[in-house]
């Protein structure tokens, strides 16, 4: 067995999509001839926990972990949370719209918690890691971000140890995330960001991203080498038993719906056909599980369709993946930012596997548009179309009351986590 170190903030007992990536390819590395090191966070500061992926952690697994500091307390003191609330990722604000001690909070966070809050953590970890690395023969280094952070960690290992080969893993874009410009940076901050992250992409010995659309923004930073290994599914956690479907013409949402997601297009339609249809009125239910921004909820209200609404704060993995297969229609909504083309989030393959028809909104052309229509599981209606999202739900609604509201997708096996493992070794095989 060859030995890999993964850097991750996110693990176990995490809940939330930050945690699943490499949690599901530490599961099946083994089986390709790769044994896995995780080192994490003693005391994290994670959005939920989650149990429930316990079942998915290998045997006699080695798990090294150092303690954190994180300004986080120094944030509930001045925002006036709780000790032990959790931090809501994703710039969501569930109750209210952001305060000037909010507005603070984040100018600060952009400004001088450079990438990002963990930085703190990368002087004890390179110190740490550099010494157990000198103990403990591995054969490569991962790093995964976000937080950034992460990478900074294997920037300093690759300087104290050159011929270690190094891959950094971007789930997400650095500096041309969504929530980029919310940071309100001055532009010495900006400048800060840019480099450093030109600088992690050109010293990793490979790096890897999610989507084609963002593989190819990042080439423009000139890595020495990049791949796309997408998010997935698990087969294992995709119920093999039949689950049954709600008798209600039931829309979901399942995860984090911030204000950028928000499909106000959606809910004007929505609201259009209760008033033009009493039997859609009856048989209509909006379920949203997860954390939902207030500007969702607002936008509910003001179509009226607040009746509807089945709101769950929050369901553990495995209980979110029977809500998916239950659902009659699920709703995935892409971010409406500059990279929304390159956005293919994990959630929207659990979403193929579940075999439930998808609703999309967001870039007609974009990536997560070219897989429905490879996969025929759904369809992609543009941020602000009415008449096709209004043709898409009466579609939709006539095959439910027909019976007839059923995919079958069989081409989504390429995307189980098992094989995209396969991908990932056979990348760590040739560095």
């Amino acid at each position: 067995m060859k030995k890999v170190l993964i850097i991750t903030y996110y693990w176990f007992p995490s809940g939330g999509a930050g945690v699943q990536r490499w949690l599901k390819f530490t599961k099946y590395l083994r089986d390709f001839g790769w044994e896995p090191i995780i080192y994490t966070p003693e005391n994290g500061e994670f959005p939920s926990i989650d149990r429930s992926f316990e079942k998915d952690l290998p045997e006699n697994l080695t798990v090294l972990k150092t303690p954190i500091w994180e300004p986080y307390n120094v944030y509930r003191i001045l925002t006036r949370k709780k000790k032990n609330e959790p931090i809501n990722a994703a710039f969501i604000s569930e109750n209210k719209k952001q305060g000037w001690k909010d507005k603070l909070s984040i100018w600060i966070r952009g400004n001088f918690l450079i990438p990002d809050p963990r930085r703190f953590w990368v002087k004890p970890s390179v110190k740490y890691l550099t010494k157990y690395l000198t103990e403990n023969k591995v054969d490569a280094i991962i790093t995964t971000g976000p937080p950034h952070s992460m990478h900074l960690i294997g920037l300093g290992l690759k300087r104290n140890m050159p011929d270690l080969p190094w891959l950094a893993d971007f789930r997400d874009p650095w500096t041309n995330i969504d929530f980029y410009k919310e940071l309100n940076l001055t532009w010495f901050a900006d400048k800060i960001h840019h480099r450093l992250e030109k600088k992690v992409i050109r010293t990793a010995d490979s790096m890897v991203t999610v989507s084609e659309g963002w593989k190819d923004e990042f080439v423009l930073m000139k890595p020495k080498r990049i791949q796309v290994i997408s998010n997935g599914y698990d087969e294992s956690d995709v119920q093999q038993v039949e689950v049954p479907l709600d008798n209600k013409f039931t829309i979901s949402h399942i995860g984090t719906l911030n204000a950028s997601r928000n499909p106000v297009t959606v809910w004007k339609v929505l609201s259009e056909i209760c008033a033009e249809n009493s039997e859609f009125k009856f048989d209509l239910q909006i379920q949203l599980v997860g954390k939902i921004d207030f500007s969702v909820l607002e936008s509910i209200r003001k179509y009226n369709l607040q009746d509807y609404l089945n709101k769950i704060d929050y369901l553990s993995h495995s209980e979110a993946i029977a809500k998916q297969q239950s659902s009659q229609i699920l709703l995935l909504l892409i971010n409406q930012s500059p990279n929304a083309n390159g956005i293919l989030t994990g959630k929207f393959y659990e979403y193929l596997a579940s075999k439930r028809p998808i609703l999309a909104v967001g870039p007609t052309e974009g990536n997560a548009a070219d897989v429905l229509r490879d996969t025929a599981a759904g369809i992609m209606v543009g941020f602000s179309d009415e008449r096709e999202t209004k043709r898409a739900i009466l579609d939709f609604y006539t095959r439910y009351k027909n019976k007839t509201l059923i995919v079958q997708n069989e081409s989504v096996t390429r995307f189980s986590r098992r094989s995209l493992t396969g991908e990932l070794a056979n990348l760590l095989n040739s560095l």
